[in-house]
């Protein structure tokens, strides 16, 4: 009786076995955002560290470029984890930062732009983050923006 009662209530929670994956961003898509910024960082002769991490803020890959110092590549972790935890680019926390006392001192927040969040293809899900690092802010935002849209992802919600 136990397991057909146990049966019968797993049937009756909501979203079934065959519910559809939720979107995540996996290591092929992560090796796609850091290629695609690797070239982009490349075709205007620059260098930079990427990190792309899930939106736990958990590294799922990277790349430091020739020339790059290790401590490059920690800051370019560190906006990919800011941008994971507060969903947001760290060119909204810099504004964010001025706007608000305290909260450019808040935990996770990095005013620095150059970590974006990455969506879903179709906007809808946040999945990760990616950070880079190296360059100019200016530099760095672009590249990453560069890498998640040649990916076939997204930087904001839609």
């Amino acid at each position: 009786m136990r397991s057909f009662a146990g049966a019968a209530a797993l049937a009756l929670l909501p979203g079934s076995l065959h519910a559809q994956p939720a979107a995540m961003l996996d290591a092929k898509a992560a090796q796609a955002i850091i290629a695609a910024c690797a070239a982009h960082a490349s075709s205007k002769m620059q260098s930079e560290a990427i990190a792309v991490v899930d939106t736990g803020g958990h590294l799922i890959a990277a790349l430091r470029m020739d020339g790059n110092a290790t401590g490059i590549f920690d800051f370019a972790l560190a906006k990919a984890e800011a941008a994971a935890a507060w969903g947001f680019s760290t060119a909204q926390m810099a504004e964010g930062a001025k706007a608000t006392p305290g909260f450019g001192s808040a935990p996770h927040v990095v005013t620095v732009p150059g970590g974006v969040p990455v969506y879903s293809a179709d906007g809808k899900v946040r999945i990760g983050a990616v950070g880079v690092s190296g360059e100019a802010p200016s530099d760095d935002a672009q590249c990453a923006e560069a890498g998640v849209r040649a990916a076939g992802l997204r930087t904001g919600r839609s």
